[in-house]
């Protein structure tokens, strides 16, 4: 099982001198999960059954990566005189408190430990990222105009159409979220979360900084982002996903800016996923840090390098889907803060009410070439709940920052999950990326822009068939944004090709595939059906444009 181990060795490389470095916490890196207790064939042991129906509705198998930590690893690297903080199994090691010199020496000669990584926390880089979470906090002018059941949530619920789902009866209910932030001060008496509360939807808190029993300190960033979904006060705020239920982890410490947050955070998605959540919400990004030498340079930005990111795949791999916040570093070549890079996550840029770019939201592309952010939604003059009710910004405020761009969408995508149960992560990420008002010119800017989310779950409504022993043909690129083409498989014999719309009305039927070809190449942006048909059976798939 040392592949494990090797998926994070590159970033570990090299034993630090920590006696000259005023810090106590380290990340102790395990080789392998050998001799372990817990198996594969026991899941119920470390899973619990929501999270193995999830696994077994989207045929996720369990894999070595949901062992946990070898117990007996964990128990050695304490009895050396180490406090142990949060244990993370997808990347097989555990962060640890000591202020000895002598407890490292001796963790770092056990066999079974690869390196010790000493994580500093000096107040330097905090400063930085205290400026814009302070930019985001700063209420703007609240409009005072009469408003509908979504009160002054109204423009960034409609901007998605998610008001259009929610009349579907798709308003999140029975869809696990966890939002993974830097505190909740407030989120225990707003009366924003009254109905959350009431109705037994507050699933849990988790403190990964302090290891405390409550989340509701440091920071009100974490009320403000929930809020956004969860909120619940019909004429004053309703969020995106306002019956969905929710799970708080603390594991951004706001006293500092220090890897170990990383860390802390794979352990935050480690839980969530054991636990059976759908949606991974979160408003973080990580760039520099207290001490230089563990910045994240360019080349860092591809998607399989930081901590953060390799646990953000392997959370969507395990089948949940995480949005997360591009950054507000203003545009520029990678202004994204870390896990924005990851491939199979959604990564949210913001636009203000006319849908117009905010000029702060970070840019792509990711070192490796791929267009980021993926999608957009509101974050210039978003509604959220204030931390501190009656307060000087009131009960509600306009906030900015991609911090609120991210949950309005993570809502958005709980519904999506709640209508379409059985739709894979990737799936579903394609749906919202061909959904985007920038589909048809995707960009490092806008990504593929706002999604339509009816539009969205129209895509995934449309099942792709095989009748017969095998595919028949493909279509390809699809989605496209200019001319596809049709490659029919060797010595079949087609007896007929049709065109649908997405109602199911033929549109065009033809034996000749440059005549398919042609016909398809001269509709509109939309979403269509081609269905092909032989002696031996029928394939039929969807073909979605962005023109």
């Amino acid at each position: 099982m040392r592949k494990l181990s090797f998926l994070v060795s590159l970033l570990i490389c090299t034993v630090i001198a920590q006696a000259q470095i005023a810090s106590n916490i380290y990340w102790v890196q395990f080789t392998d999960k050998a001799n372990s207790p817990y198996s594969i064939d026991n899941p119920e042991a470390f899973l619990s059954q929501r999270a193995l129906e999830r696994r077994a509705r989207l045929n996720i198998a369990i894999d070595e990566y949901d062992i946990p930590v070898n117990p007996q690893y964990l128990q050695a690297v304490e009895a050396c005189g180490a406090q142990l903080l949060n244990p993370s199994k997808w990347l097989n090691g555990v962060s640890v408190y000591t202020n000895s010199q002598a407890v490292v020496d001796a963790i770092n000669a056990l066999e079974f430990v690869e390196v010790v990584r000493n994580c500093p926390d000096f107040p330097e880089a905090q400063r930085d990222k205290d400026i814009w979470l302070a930019n985001e906090m700063k209420g703007t002018a609240k409009s005072e105009v009469s408003r509908g059941y979504y009160g002054g949530a109204e423009t960034q619920v409609y901007q998605l159409r998610i008001n259009e789902l929610h009349d579907m009866g798709y308003n999140g209910t029975g869809v696990h979220i966890a939002v993974l932030d830097g505190g909740f001060v407030g989120t225990d008496i707003h009366h924003a979360f009254d109905n959350m509360r009431d109705e037994g939807r507050l699933l849990g808190v988790k403190d990964f900084v302090y290891g405390s029993t409550s989340v509701y300190s440091q920071s009100t960033h974490g009320t403000s982002c929930l809020s956004t979904m969860g909120a619940y006060d019909p004429n004053n705020m309703v969020g995106t996903a306002p019956k969905a239920s929710y799970y708080l982890f603390h594991t951004e410490d706001g006293n500092g800016e220090n890897i170990v947050e990383e860390y802390n955070w794979v352990s935050g998605a480690e839980l969530a996923d054991s636990l059976g959540v759908d949606v991974c919400s979160t408003s973080l990004g990580y760039i520099d840090f207290d001490m230089p030498q563990w910045d994240h340079p360019v080349e860092h930005f591809d998607g399989h390098t930081a901590p953060m990111t390799i646990g953000a795949e392997i959370a969507a791999s395990r089948g949940i889907i995480c949005t997360n916040s591009a950054g507000n570093e203003y545009a520029g070549y990678c202004t994204l803060g870390i896990p924005a890079d990851a491939e199979h996550i959604i990564t949210v840029g913001a636009v203000d009410d006319q849908g117009d770019r905010a000029d702060f939201s970070s840019t792509g592309p990711t070192y490796d070439g791929r267009i980021k952010p993926d999608v957009m939604a509101m974050g210039e003059g978003t509604y959220v709940a204030s931390g501190y009710p009656g307060g000087w910004y009131g009960d509600y405020y306009n906030g900015n920052g991609t911090s609120f761009s991210n949950p309005v969408l993570a809502g958005a995508v709980a519904c999506l999950r709640q209508a379409r149960p059985e739709a894979s992560v990737q799936e579903i990420c394609d749906a919202l990326r061909a959904a985007g008002n920038n589909g048809n010119s995707p960009d490092n800017y806008n990504g593929y822009g706002i999604p339509d989310f009816v539009l969205a779950l129209q895509i995934l409504d449309i099942e792709e068939i095989t009748i017969g022993e095998n595919e028949i043909f493909s279509v390809y690129p699809n989605p496209s944004s200019d001319k596809v083409q049709i490659s029919v498989k060797e010595n079949v014999n087609i007896t007929d090709a049709t065109v649908y719309d997405i109602t199911g009305r033929v549109m065009f039927s033809s034996m000749n595939i440059n005549e398919l070809e042609n016909y398809l190449n001269n509709l509109d942006s939309g979403i269509y059906q081609v269905k092909m048909d032989t002696e031996n059976g029928s394939q039929t798939l969807k073909v979605v444009l962005t023109k």
